[in-house]
């Protein structure tokens, strides 16, 4: 059995520490629907007092939350929409989300890919083929269709192939849609009962088919070339 690196071990000890202080501490408790309601005027009132320490505190946690797979992205993403408005608030959220979500990533890449691959490696080949040649396409989709657990997608393709710049800017344009949709529903944070309805069945069905649409369009493309010059030999043999 291969030993595990100092490295490693270290790592893993780090994230289990913070995972544990979360859980132990009940840190999620401030991740809630019902404590962000409560406390939105006075997270208000902070901002408009100190717009760049509220902005980097709001970064580190975001990015924190998501790199840990801890619920609670999609309350600080109304948050977001409410303290910083639509514009800035997508702004911010978007690259937070990505950051914490590459994070994420990198951490499954570093800990599980090379004995997951190693030891599934043949098994894996079909799908590491099909990755590392049209992953982007794949993640795309996967982002924008809100059945994809997040932090399920940001573990599993760093168990693949694809590189980490092509993870990042994809997941950031996959994701930029819902976070409009949450960032624009926090401006109204007010008016929101429940998370329940932000997203409607329509909405998710467009994104689904924005997600879809640029894979059909490679698969139409790889099609019609085959067929193409398969016609451009039979003129020239004629």
């Amino acid at each position: 059995m291969k030993s595990i690196s100092k490295g490693k071990l270290i790592f893993i000890a780090a994230i289990v520490a913070a995972i544990f202080c979360v859980w132990h501490f009940n840190l999620t408790q401030y991740l809630s629907f019902e404590y962000m309601q409560e406390k939105k005027q006075a997270f208000a009132d902070f901002y408009s007092e100190n717009s760049v320490l509220t902005i980097g505190g709001y970064l580190i946690v975001y990015i924190a939350v998501t790199a840990l797979s801890i619920p609670g992205a999609t309350i600080l993403t109304l948050m977001g929409g409410f303290l910083f408005g639509v514009v800035k608030g997508t702004i911010i959220v978007s690259f937070a989300s990505t950051i914490g979500a590459t994070c994420a990533f990198l951490a499954a890449r570093f800990l599980l890919k090379d004995s997951i691959q190693q030891k599934f490696g043949d098994k894996l080949k079909t799908i590491n083929d099909g990755v590392a040649k049209e992953g982007g396409f794949y993640l795309f989709t996967m982002r924008l269709i809100p059945a994809f657990p997040f932090f399920v997608i940001n573990l599993v393709m760093g168990l693949t192939p694809i590189n980490v710049r092509t993870f990042f800017l994809v997941s950031q344009a996959g994701m930029l849609p819902g976070t409009i949709v949450y960032v624009n529903a926090g401006t109204q944070l007010s008016k929101i009962e429940s998370l329940k309805g932000i997203l409607s069945l329509e909405l998710i069905l467009s994104f689904a088919a924005l997600g879809i649409l640029p894979i059909l369009i490679k698969k139409i493309m790889g099609w019609i070339r085959p067929g193409n010059k398969t016609a451009t030999n039979t003129g020239d043999a004629q």
